[in-house]
């Protein structure tokens, strides 16, 4: 006797290309932001002090974050979109944390900390409303 009936397996939500693009930015764009950051600062550390370290340490822990919430979303996880608001909301703390810190190196010229901030806050904003408005991210929710 042969059944009519199948299982099918229910309809994955397409990701969309922002949300691959935000996915690909938190995968690779972050930690390699990260590791060319640290990396230019390994010869300077030692005069710099321990200020450097953590500045550093806490923006590959944020840029760790930014991956597993990458790849959460690519996964359409539970919980993936709270994931990426805290890795979001992380790097962003970070970045400010750096802007802002006299030890850091940065070559910027004067009067131009304030606009790369404010550009830096923008791109993490941005990324937050898309979050917050977006119809796939609450469709995979």
């Amino acid at each position: 006797m042969t059944s009519d009936y199948q299982i099918v397996p229910p309809q994955r939500p397409r990701l969309g290309a922002p949300l691959t693009l935000l996915c690909s930015l938190l995968i690779v764009g972050q930690p390699a932001a990260a590791g060319l950051g640290a990396s230019r600062l390994l010869d300077s550390i030692s005069f710099r002090g321990p200020g450097v370290v953590l500045l550093v340490a806490l923006r590959l822990l944020a840029a760790a974050l930014g991956v597993a919430a990458g790849l959460a979303l690519l996964g359409r996880r539970p919980g993936a979109a709270a994931l990426a608001r805290l890795a979001l909301l992380s790097g962003a703390a970070v970045e400010v944390a750096i802007s802002l810190s006299p030890e850091f190196p940065r070559n910027q010229a004067p009067g131009e900390r304030p606009l790369v901030l404010a550009a830096t806050l923008a791109y993490y904003l941005g990324w937050l409303v898309y979050l917050s408005r977006s119809r796939r991210i609450r469709e995979i929710s």
